[in-house]
C-alpha cells in the first residue's frame, strides 16, 4: 500500500476535501478559484504545451518547497533584499505576497498568450516605481536586469532542486534543460536580458553571482522570519515547520552560513529528506494532484558536478 492509499483509508473524503481547499485558499487568494477558472478554461495558444517539463514542474506540490528556498537564496543578494524589505510587505501581508507570485506562475505557465503577457506587464509596472538604497547607501532598481536576473535564477534554481528532489517524477538531463529554457522565457519577457537556457548555464550564472552576495542583517531577519515565525495557526506549524527544513536543506551548502542556518549532511539525509518527501506527499494528495507515474530515477547532472567537484 502506498501513502496515498494509506491516507485514503485514514481520512474522510470530506475532510481531505477541506484540507485541500484550505490549502488552495491560502495559496491562491479569495479569486483562486475564479483565476483557475479562467486559467484553464479560457481558449486560446498558451507559452507553453501540454507535457513541457514547466508545466510539470510548476504544477507539482515540491513547489511549496522550492518556493520557500527561493526565497531564501535570493535574499543574498543585499540589493535585492533591500527592496524586498522595503516594499514586497513580507512581513505585514506574506500571504498576499504568496498568493500573487502563485498566481503570476499559474498564469504565465498555463494561461492563454494574452493572460500571461497581462501577468507580465502588471509586475513590470510596479517594478518600474520601486526605487530606493540599502542601509548602507547602494542605489537599487527593480527592473534593474542585474537584479532581475539574479531573482530569476534563484528561483529557477530552487524550483528545479525542489522537483528533482521531491517532486512526483523526475527530469532527465535534457527535462532539465527544456525547465530552465521554457522559464527562460518568462524571465526575458519580466526583463532579464540573457536569461540562461540549460542547466549548466543556470549552474555558471549563480556562480558568477557569488561574489556579490552576503548574509545582511535585513537577509537574516528574513530567514528567521520565514523558518521561525510563519504566521500559521499552530496546528499547521509541525509540517510547516518540515518544509522549511527540506526547504534549507536545498540550498548549497556555500548559501548557509551567511544566513545563520546550520549544515548538517546525515540529519538530512536520513531525517529531513524523508520528512520532506512525506510532507510533500501528503499536499500532493490533498490537492489531488495525479502526477504521472516516473520513470526510472536518473542523477540529476548538477549533484554529479557537485560530487566531481566535492563541494
Amino acid at each position: 500500500m502506498n501513502r496515498s492509499q494509506a491516507l485514503n483509508r485514514l481520512v474522510p473524503p470530506r475532510a481531505r476535501d477541506r484540507l485541500g481547499d484550505a490549502l488552495l485558499a491560502r495559496v491562491a487568494g479569495p479569486s483562486g478559484a475564479e483565476n483557475r477558472a479562467r486559467i484553464h478554461g479560457t481558449p486560446g495558444p498558451r507559452w507553453f504545451a501540454p507535457g513541457e517539463p514547466i508545466r510539470q514542474v510548476h504544477g507539482d506540490a515540491s513547489m511549496f518547497v522550492g518556493g520557500l528556498s527561493a526565497l531564501l537564496l535570493q535574499s543574498l543578494h543585499p540589493r535585492a533584499m533591500a527592496a524586498v524589505a522595503a516594499h514586497s510587505g513580507y512581513r505585514g501581508d506574506p500571504w498576499g505576497r504568496l498568493q500573487r507570485t502563485s498566481t503570476f506562475l499559474a498564469f504565465t505557465t498555463y494561461g492563454t498568450a494574452q493572460d500571461a503577457q497581462r501577468a507580465v506587464d502588471a509586475v513590470r509596472a510596479v517594478h518600474g516605481r520601486i526605487r530606493g538604497r540599502t542601509p548602507d547607501g547602494q542605489p537599487y532598481r527593480a527592473d534593474d536586469p542585474h537584479l532581475l536576473e539574479w531573482v530569476h535564477i534563484a528561483e529557477v534554481d530552487s524550483f528545479l532542486r525542489a522537483y528533482q528532489r521531491y517532486g512526483a517524477g523526475h527530469l532527465d538531463a535534457d527535462g532539465c534543460d527544456a525547465y530552465v529554457a521554457a522559464a527562460a522565457r518568462v524571465g526575458q519577457a519580466l526583463g532579464v536580458v540573457r536569461p540562461p537556457r540549460t542547466a549548466d548555464e543556470l549552474a555558471e550564472r549563480i556562480e558568477a553571482f557569488r561574489p556579490e552576495l552576503r548574509g545582511t542583517e535585513e537577509a537574516r531577519a528574513a530567514a528567521r522570519f520565514i523558518l521561525l515565525r510563519p504566521p500559521l495557526p499552530w496546528p499547521a506549524r509541525p509540517p510547516y515547520a518540515l518544509l522549511a527544513a527540506a526547504a534549507v536543506a536545498l540550498l548549497p551548502p556555500w548559501a548557509r552560513t551567511p544566513l545563520g542556518l546550520p549544515l548538517l549532511p546525515r540529519t538530512e539525509r536520513w531525517c529531513v529528506g524523508p520528512a520532506g518527501t512525506a510532507v510533500t506527499g501528503a499536499i500532493r494528495w490533498a490537492l489531488r494532484q495525479t502526477p504521472p507515474a516516473p520513470g526510472p530515477r536518473q542523477p540529476d547532472p548538477r549533484e554529479r558536478r557537485v560530487r566531481a567537484s566535492g563541494a
